[in-house]
């Protein structure tokens, strides 16, 4: 039997057991992020592990953490534990409690009855980016209130890792289920630490998946007081060379992203960076800022493939003027233009790795409009899990997808009282019914 966390006030602290009944108390969740800040950043999770055993009885409790492909998770044993010289056993996803527990962002609990011990599965979430996820053995089923607490460990568990992860190399070490080239290496440091994001005005996610020999693919996005920016680049050439050219352009947009400077300036600036130290390389890309105030949009497209919008469930190609790519030997300008963009449409920006002869068969429209449902963290693992697919997993070109929804300016607030807005969370995928 498996279930989904009953309905109740989501909006209660972590509580412990008092004379038979539970109150509202931040004691034991203080105790516990004091006790892992008290720890070596390697153990800070073992210190969480044992506080929830001896606060709930349970039988054992694990972090699991979900790898580079967004495919699988590891399991992160004990402290000191670690051999960083293998690759992580991966656990895969599909079809499993931990699959729906990621695609819903609820805790789920599995009994099978007969005494065994029940199973509950929590997911670690941030802002609408799943880290991993919290495991659980306890000796009887849990209440509406252990659950509860258990959903609110489980968020207080991400801002642990995120806390945690810059000092040591265990949660690094936990996402390689495949050994990284040194221009894999390089490439995922371009990327921005969180892969999905929610805020009240939209969601965006973007995943991806390297060629057999790096490709020089990236993607990032950034929230200011009154805006949200994000860009998707490709550089030439393959492996390292590629992975360096990638480091500039980046680099270059987020300098000048950072100095305060509008999109036509920032891609003037990553021109001259790319022409000034990529060697004659050159390196496509776009760059979107949209308005948290009125959601007004500014656009550019340095020679990449355009962007698709789905709105009211059908998908178009969104055609714009198109300027020369970053670091090409010849006079030319950016222009600066507008998208459209209204609350309930879906962009997505992608590479030309999503677009591969080998990939004709697959009709990346129609996958997009099937996957309408999805929250962007699941459609993007998706698209990009349909490109590997046709090609038999050996990528020739790396493939980047980057997936926003925009709700628009109206909406103020959402609901994330465990990490992540549930009225826009994917629904399960493993057939399993869940009983309120």
């Amino acid at each position: 039997m498996v279930s989904r966390e009953p309905d109740g006030d989501g909006g209660r602290a972590f509580c412990p057991p008092e004379g038979g009944s539970r109150r509202a108390d931040s004691g034991i969740l203080a105790g516990m992020l004091a006790a892992a800040e008290a720890a070596a950043p390697v153990e800070s999770l073992d210190v969480v592990a044992d506080i929830l055993k001896e606060h709930l009885g349970a039988a054992s409790v694990s972090f699991l953490i979900i790898d580079f492909t967004g495919s699988s998770v590891v399991r992160l044993g004990a402290a000191g534990s670690v051999e960083t010289g293998e690759p992580a056993r991966r656990i895969f996803l599909r079809g499993t409690l931990y699959d729906d527990a990621i695609r819903t962002q609820q805790p789920l609990v599995e009994d099978n009855g007969g005494g065994t011990l029940v199973r509950i599965v929590a997911p670690v979430t941030n802002r609408g980016d799943t880290l991993g996820l919290l495991e659980l053995f306890l000796p009887k089923a849990p209440d509406a209130e252990i659950m509860r607490e258990i959903g609110e460990t489980a968020h207080a568990l991400a801002y642990i890792v995120i806390a945690n992860r810059s000092f040591t190399d265990v949660y690094q070490w936990a996402r390689r289920t495949n050994p990284l080239s040194l221009a894999a290496e390089i490439q995922h440091r371009l990327l921005p630490a969180s892969l999905a994001c929610e805020a009240a005005q939209f969601s965006v996610a973007g995943v991806l998946e390297p060629a057999d020999h790096v490709g020089g693919d990236t993607f990032d996005y950034v929230i200011d007081r009154d805006t949200v920016q994000l860009s998707v680049t490709d550089a030439m050439g393959h492996d390292v060379a590629a992975a360096l050219l990638a480091t500039i352009v980046v680099g270059a947009v987020r300098r000048a992203r950072r100095a305060g400077v509008g999109l036509e300036e920032q891609a003037r600036q990553a021109d001259q960076a790319v022409r000034e130290h990529g060697r004659r390389g050159y390196v496509t890309g776009q760059l979107l800022r949209i308005s948290l105030l009125d959601g007004g949009t500014e656009f550019i497209n340095a020679g990449h493939p355009w962007p698709l919008r789905m709105r009211d469930g059908a998908v178009e190609e969104l055609v714009p003027e198109i300027d020369l790519p970053f670091g090409v030997q010849a006079p030319h300008a950016y222009r600066v233009q507008s998208l459209d963009l209204k609350p309930g449409d879906r962009l997505v920006m992608l590479t030309d790795g999503m677009l591969e002869r080998s990939a004709s068969s697959l009709d990346l429209q129609e996958l997009i409009v099937r996957t309408r449902a999805q929250h962007p963290r699941e459609a993007a693992r998706t698209l990009i899990a349909a490109i590997v697919d046709v090609n038999r997993g050996h990528l020739r070109d790396d493939a980047t997808v980057m997936c926003l929804d925009w709700h628009g300016v109206d909406r103020a607030r959402r609901d994330a009282a465990t990490g992540a807005d549930l009225t826009g969370a994917s629904h399960a995928r493993s057939g399993v019914r869940y009983a309120r």
